[in-house]
């Protein structure tokens, strides 16, 4: 089949530069999933991305869809001619319905008899008729929240749309999309090259607008033009280093089309106010770069990307320096404002906001979680004074000026304010590290101090919410608590903190005199260590690990790590699949003939074969080596040893009937079993791993 390749561009005005990216994505999944849907081939699909166009080139398109043959089933045969051989109602009728005549039909023979069936060829349909379609269905499902609509339009879009591109090979299709019939004609860049490009062929696209209309249409070639120029005006302009944001980078890209860095300067007092202050107000504001010294320092400079090649760029640098001035003023205003008022002054200002309707202010949630810190702190061997006073101020800067106005500085600004007001060097870290980890990946608390806040500030908020029946539900989540979640056990695992996450609700649950749902603490532990289960997923570790492990239901989050470690090492074994195996079928036995009624003792005196003695000295001789190991908690070393009893479990069940006629011997048995079914439970519930490779 005869290809060709395919272009369609949307030119609009200037696009949410936030939004660019996933929309480009987006159209281009879109598109392509319903070329496959329709079954028709393709080559290379590429995106291109630019604030006024979004554009998707397809290689090597099919100019049809395949021929497809097609089976009707109708009447059985029997039911289709009478007993003469004449043709039926209902097989005349079946033919009426199909256009066709009873001589054109067959006959399909199945195990269930014989029926009528009417074959065809069904022909594809072409692909310059099918591509508007698609288009517009890819459209209509981008993840705009709200379109909206311009002049006497009735189409909606994020933004007016004012030119289409719809090419298969040199023909355009002219069927409309977006209320425009489209063309071959595309536009250049809104000041260097305002007037119509033609585009003769999809793979002309980007050449055009690169040669003649200073736009560089792929959004990765610009991203990597604009990270490749900014460093290096760093570098030769100042000796110094760019400081890219990946998430700064992105939306810079989405603002240009043809990206030109340059470099201003700043007043170097600005650097007495700290340095994230300045960053932010660079960044959010003005969507700069920062310069740093190869020590790390900040320089007095900032990295600005216009939209165009300015014949005198020292008047566009000119006037992004006379724009920062007042904003890096501001944040100076602010700095010095702030530091004339403690922090420990501010905890009245936090009476009237509120946290939550049912939960109090911010200062009824400061309270409580600096009794919560207080008690973590003297578990996990920290100062408890230092944490309920760490716990008291980790609000207090929610309503300084500097966080009023850059809310991306909260904890940040404490930390300085603290340090500023003198207070200890570990309670002002805290006041930063409550936050931690902000995002996935991102660093924890670095102090016990920060730990301990940290965990009790977001304990403080499962449990209240919870308990006043404000749960997450399905993507809704406006508290964090998923995040707060998996905060917590990220913590406590990789800071390796003794803590039982029932003791912390329950602790927490009774600082709350809000709480009206009953055993709080016990749902949010279980809400937890679901949460575990995504934890482990991205790690590479399968579901039936973590299920092996909560079936246990063990509520210390370290203790909990320390199983799925071990129990995803023992998977690993070339005995672990007979032994699941043998646990599944332990548990079925134990649970038809009494479950937890079954004790653990064994009278040797009523072992008769050689393959039950031997497994139940094998079962003696583990329990010896590995109780001790579970006390340790070395879980991995254990299940490694009791991985042993493969043989002697296997030749077990080969030769020995465990529902004996004598009723001693049977239960003699059974209790065999039991101890070596628990102890494999110390860890995890093996007989929940699969049982085959």
């Amino acid at each position: 089949m005869a290809t060709q390749d395919f272009l369609v561009e949307l030119g609009t005005e200037e696009l949410p530069p936030k939004a660019l990216k996933p929309l480009s994505d987006a159209f281009s999944r879109g598109i392509t999933r319903g070329l496959e849907e329709a079954g028709i081939d393709f080559g290379k699909v590429e995106a291109f991305a630019a604030p006024r166009r979004l554009a998707v080139r397809i290689r090597g398109l099919e100019d049809a869809q395949p021929d497809k043959p097609v089976e009707k089933r109708g009447p059985a045969v029997k039911a289709a001619f009478d007993d003469s051989g004449n043709p039926t109602r209902a097989l005349t009728g079946f033919a009426t319905s199909l256009g066709v005549t009873p001589d054109q039909l067959d006959t399909l023979e199945t195990d269930k008899g014989a029926w009528v069936v009417y074959r065809t060829i069904e022909k594809g349909r072409p692909t310059v008729e099918l591509m508007p379609e698609l288009v517009d269905q890819s459209l209509a499902a981008l993840p705009i929240p709200k379109r909206m609509r311009w002049g006497a339009h009735r189409t909606e879009f994020v933004r007016p749309v004012h030119w289409a591109i719809m090419l298969f090979g040199s023909k355009v299709i002219e069927t409309p999309i977006m209320g425009l019939t489209p063309g071959n004609n595309t536009r250049g860049h809104r000041f260097h090259c305002p007037k119509s490009l033609i585009v003769p062929k999809p793979g002309d696209y980007e050449v055009v607008l690169r040669q003649e209309g200073y736009v560089i249409a792929d959004f990765a070639e610009r991203r990597e033009q604009i990270r490749d120029g900014v460093m290096a005006i760093a570098r030769n302009e100042a000796g110094g280093q760019a400081v890219i944001d990946e998430d700064l980078l992105d939306e810079v890209t989405a603002l240009n089309e043809w990206p030109v860095p340059l470099m201003g300067r700043f007043e170097e007092r600005f650097l007495d106010v700290p340095a994230e202050a300045l960053i932010s107000s660079m960044k959010e504001h003005q969507k700069y770069f920062h310069v740093v010294s190869a020590d790390g320092k900040m320089l007095p400079l900032f990295i600005t990307v216009a939209n165009l090649e300015s014949k005198d760029p020292s008047q566009v640098i000119s006037g992004n320096e006379k724009v920062i001035r007042p904003r890096l003023s501001d944040a100076a205003f602010f700095y010095d404002t702030d530091r004339k008022t403690r922090l420990e002054d501010r905890i009245e200002q936090l009476k009237p906001i509120v946290f939550q309707d049912k939960l109090g202010s911010i200062y009824d949630k400061s309270v409580r979680v600096a009794a919560l810190a207080k008690k973590i702190a003297d578990a996990i061997g920290s100062d408890p004074v230092l944490a309920e006073r760490a716990a008291m101020l980790a609000k207090t800067d929610l309503v300084t000026e500097m966080v009023l106005e850059f809310t991306d500085l909260q904890g940040i600004m404490g930390q300085y304010y603290a340090a500023n007001d003198g207070e200890n060097e570990e309670v002002a870290s805290a006041l930063n590290e409550q936050y931690m980890p902000r995002f996935a990946g991102d660093d924890l608390p670095a102090t016990l101090t920060g730990c301990a806040v940290a965990i009790a500030d977001r304990i403080d908020s499962l449990v209240g919410l919870f308990g006043i029946n404000q749960p997450p539900s399905g993507t809704r989540d406006p508290f964090g608590l998923r995040r707060a979640s998996l905060g917590v056990l990220r913590i406590i695992i990789e800071r390796e903190l003794p803590l039982d996450l029932q003791t912390l609700c329950e602790w927490a649950e009774a600082e709350h005199s809000s709480i009206t749902e009953p055993n709080v603490a016990s749902t949010v532990v279980d809400y937890m260590l679901e949460r575990f289960r995504a934890h482990y997923e991205e790690q590479g570790i399968s579901a039936e690990v973590y299920l092996a492990v909560h079936a246990r239901r063990p509520t210390r989050p370290l203790d909990f790590d320390r199983r799925v470690k071990a129990v995803e090492a023992f998977r690993q074994l070339p005995e672990a699949l007979a032994l699941a195996g043998a646990n599944k079928r332990v548990s079925n036995i134990l649970t038809k003939q009494g479950g937890d009624s079954i004790g653990e003792t064994i009278d040797t005196d009523l072992l008769q074969d050689s393959a039950e003695k031997a497994l139940a000295e094998q079962i003696r001789q583990q329990a010896e080596k590995v109780l001790p190991l579970f006390e340790k908690g070395d879980y991995a070393t254990a299940l490694s040893s009791l991985a042993s009893l493969r043989e002697p479990v296997d030749n077990f069940f080969d030769e020995v009937m465990v529902m004996a006629d004598d009723e001693a011997v049977r239960n003699n048995r059974l209790a065999m079993l039991n101890l070596l079914r628990n102890l494999f439970l110390r860890v995890a519930d093996i007989s929940v791993l699969p049982t085959t490779g």
